[in-house]
C-alpha cells in the first residue's frame, strides 16, 4: 500500500535526504515562492518551511518536483494494475465463474479498491474545527507581485451532483483567498464541478463544496489526473493508493472527508454569485487578467492538530503538476484504447502548458475515420480544451516530439487533413483582451504512406522581414523577425513570399527568438503552444468547397507574444535581492 498521508511521504523524503527543512522565518508573500522556484529549477529537494510568517502551520513545497520523486511516491503498481484490468476487460465482461477464477489475482486486487468509512475518533483531520473566520490562519502564499491575492495552490476541490450524489468530481482548481471566510474558485464551466454548479443554478440552489488540502499523495494525484469520465476520482485515488481510501463523516454534516487530510474546508457556492477575482499566474506562469469567479462562502475548516500545509508554485516550463500528470498519463494509458478502440496510444505534452498539445496513434483507415477519432478524443472531459491535436497511424515514440511531427508532416494533405474549429470548449471563464481567448482548436492528420520528402537544411535564402531561420526538425522551420507589436502583418507577407518561391517547408513557425525556441523539445513546445490560438494564428492559402475549407502549403503559424496575451511573470527586484541576501540563512549546514 502507498503512503497513507502527507507526513508519511515527507518522512520518507527526510530519510532519503531529499528534504530541506528551512527554519528561518520566511514571508509567504513572494519570499517563499522565490525560494521554491530557485530550488525547483535545479530539481532540488522538497522543502519544509517550519517558520512561516502569519500562520502557525508549516508549509511543504516541491513534494513531487522531479520525475524520480513522483516515481518513488507511487511506484509501478498502479500502472501494472491498470494494464491488468484493461487486459482482462474482455475476459470479465460478462463475468463467469471460470473467468473470475482465471483472473482471481486481479479480482483480489479489485476488492481493495474504493473507500471505507472510519470512526470519527480515528480521523486525524477532525482534530480542530474553526467556524469563525475559518480561513484566517491559512498561509497566504502569493507567488507574484501582480497577483490579485493569495491562492490555495494544491486544493482538492470535491463536489457532487445535486440530482445524483453518486456522481462526484475531485479537481485541482485554483482558489483565491478573498478574506477570512470567502474564496473565489476558478473552475471551468463546461466540466466537472462547473457543470454541477450550473445544475445547482438551474434549481436556484447553492452548491455544497468541500476543499481538501493534503492527505495521501494518491489523493493529490487523483485530483490532477486526466482520467476518463467513467472512472470515479475517489476510486482512482484508491487504485493509486493500493488500498481503500479512509473517509470519515463530517460531524456537522455534508460531504465525507478523507480521514488523513491535513485540512478540510466546507462551504457553499451560491447560484450566480460572482466576485471580481484578481489576476493570477496559472500552472503555465502566465498572468491571467482581472475576471470574475464563483464565490465559496466557507462555513468551517477542520484540520489536524499538527497540520502541514502543502503548496506548489508555478515554475517555467515544468513544475510539480507536470511531473504528476506525466506519471498519471502513463498509468492511464491502457484506459484510452478501452474507451476509444480506434486509439492505440495517446499522450498530452505537459511542456506545452495546460491544454496545449496532444498526440495519438490511431488505426490506419482513412482521414475521414481519423477525424471521427479526433472528435472522440476531444469529447473527453479533460481533453475537450486541447488546443492542438496530432494524429498518425505510424508507431510513435511520444518522447521524441520532433520525430512525431516529422511523421505527420510527411503524410498530411493540407486540403483534407488540417481542421480548425472555432468556438469549441472554452479554456477560460472570461475572454482575454485579444479576441475570445484560446477557445479554438486545430487537428492535423498524417496517416498512411509518406507523400513528401521533408527538407532538413534551410537553403532558400533571405525571407522578407525575417532575421533568423532555423530548422527545428524535418519540414518545420522556425523563424523570427519583428515583434507582433511592430509588424502584425508579418505572417501574411511571409506566407505569400514562401508560396511564390515554392518553398519545400510545409510548416513555418514565427516566434520572437528562434534560437531559443529550437534549443530543446521543451523550449519548442513551451514557446510555440503557450502563445498560439489556432483560429487567430494559422495562416495559409485556402479555398472553400462544399462547405469544407481546404488549405494549401505552406502553413504559417504566428507564435509571437501578442497584445492581450497573458503576461509571463517574473519576480520583482526587491524580492530577488532579499532572497539573495538571505540565501545562506535558509540552508544552514548542520
Amino acid at each position: 500500500m502507498g503512503y497513507g498521508n502527507l507526513r508519511q511521504w515527507i518522512e520518507q523524503l527526510r530519510k532519503d535526504k531529499d528534504l530541506a527543512v528551512i527554519e528561518t522565518q520566511v514571508d509567504p508573500y513572494l519570499e517563499l515562492p522565490e525560494i521554491h522556484r530557485r530550488v525547483a529549477r535545479e530539481e532540488g529537494p522538497a522543502l519544509l518551511f517550519t517558520n512561516v510568517k502569519g500562520t502557525p502551520f508549516p508549509v511543504a513545497t516541491n513534494l513531487f518536483g522531479t520525475a524520480q520523486r513522483v516515481e518513488r511516491a507511487f511506484g509501478s503498481r498502479p500502472e501494472q494494475l491498470m494494464k491488468a484490468l484493461m487486459g482482462a476487460a474482455e475476459t470479465l465482461l460478462p463475468p463467469t465463474l471460470s473467468s473470475l477464477w482465471k483472473e482471481k489475482a486481479l479480482v483480489f486486487d479489485l476488492l481493495k479498491v474504493g473507500t471505507k468509512h472510519v470512526p470519527q475518533g480515528e480521523a486525524p483531520v477532525l482534530g480542530v474545527c474553526h467556524t469563525s473566520d475559518p480561513l484566517r490562519e491559512l498561509p497566504r502564499v502569493t507567488s507574484w507581485q501582480e497577483a490579485g491575492g493569495p491562492y490555495i495552490t494544491l486544493p482538492l476541490v470535491y463536489t457532487e451532483s445535486l440530482s445524483n450524489p453518486q456522481k462526484h468530481n475531485l479537481g485541482m482548481h485554483r482558489i483565491q483567498i478573498i478574506d477570512d471566510s470567502t474564496a473565489g474558485i476558478h473552475w471551468q464551466k463546461h466540466k466537472g464541478a462547473g457543470l454541477y454548479h450550473q445544475e445547482a443554478e438551474t434549481q436556484g440552489e447553492a452548491l455544497p463544496v468541500s476543499v481538501f488540502i493534503g492527505g495521501p499523495p494518491a489523493l493529490i494525484a487523483a485530483a490532477s489526473a486526466p482520467g476518463p469520465a467513467w472512472l470515479p476520482d475517489l476510486v482512482f485515488a484508491s487504485i493509486v493508493l493500493g488500498g481503500k481510501l479512509p473517509m470519515v463523516k463530517d460531524p456537522l454534516g455534508g460531504h465525507s472527508i478523507p480521514a488523513e487530510a491535513e485540512f478540510a474546508l466546507r462551504g457553499l457556492v451560491p447560484p450566480y454569485g460572482q466576485s471580481q477575482a484578481g489576476a493570477f499566474a496559472d500552472y503555465d506562469k502566465y498572468n491571467f487578467p482581472q475576471h470574475t469567479a464563483p464565490v465559496m462562502h466557507v462555513q468551517r475548516m477542520w484540520h489536524r492538530k499538527d497540520a502541514i500545509y502543502p503548496a506548489t508554485i508555478a515554475v517555467t516550463p515544468r513544475e510539480e503538476n507536470y511531473y504528476l500528470v506525466d506519471f498519471l498519463q502513463q498509468v492511464l494509458s491502457p484506459v484510452h484504447h478501452l474507451a476509444m478502440p480506434s486509439v492505440h496510444a495517446f499522450w498530452t505534452y505537459s511542456e506545452s502548458g495546460p491544454d496545449g498539445v496532444a498526440a495519438a496513434v490511431v488505426q490506419d483507415t482513412s482521414p475521414q475515420d481519423a477525424l471521427g477519432t479526433a472528435f472522440r478524443i476531444l469529447g473527453e472531459r479533460q481533453l475537450s480544451v486541447t488546443r492542438f491535436l496530432l494524429l498518425t497511424s505510424e508507431p510513435a515514440a511520444f518522447s521524441d516530439f520532433p520525430k512525431l511531427l516529422e511523421t505527420v508532416l510527411e503524410r498530411f494533405n493540407p486540403g483534407t487533413d488540417l481542421h480548425v474549429f472555432r468556438s469549441t470548449a472554452r479554456v477560460r471563464q472570461e475572454p482575454a483582451e485579444r479576441g475570445p481567448g484560446p477557445d479554438s482548436q486545430a487537428v492535423i492528420i498524417g496517416i498512411g504512406h509518406a507523400v513528401r520528402e521533408l527538407p532538413r537544411t534551410y537553403t532558400e535564402g533571405l525571407l522578407p522581414g525575417i532575421t533568423e531561420a532555423i530548422p527545428y526538425c524535418g519540414g518545420c522551420l522556425i523563424v523570427s523577425g519583428a515583434s507582433y507589436e511592430e509588424d502584425p502583418e508579418l505572417p501574411v507577407r511571409l506566407n505569400t513570399a514562401l508560396r511564390e518561391r515554392n518553398t519545400a517547408w510545409p510548416l513555418v513557425i514565427i516566434v520572437d527568438r528562434a534560437a531559443e525556441a529550437v534549443r530543446t523539445q521543451t523550449s519548442f513546445l513551451w514557446t510555440v503552444f503557450t502563445r498560439f490560438n489556432p483560429a487567430d494564428d494559422i495562416y495559409a492559402e485556402a479555398e472553400v468547397k462544399q462547405h469544407h475549407i481546404g488549405y494549401k502549403l505552406p502553413i504559417v503559424i504566428d507564435a509571437r507574444m501578442k497584445s492581450g496575451d497573458d503576461e509571463e511573470q517574473s519576480p520583482c527586484t526587491s524580492t530577488l535581492d532579499m532572497v539573495d541576501r538571505n540565501w545562506s540563512s535558509y540552508f544552514r549546514q548542520g
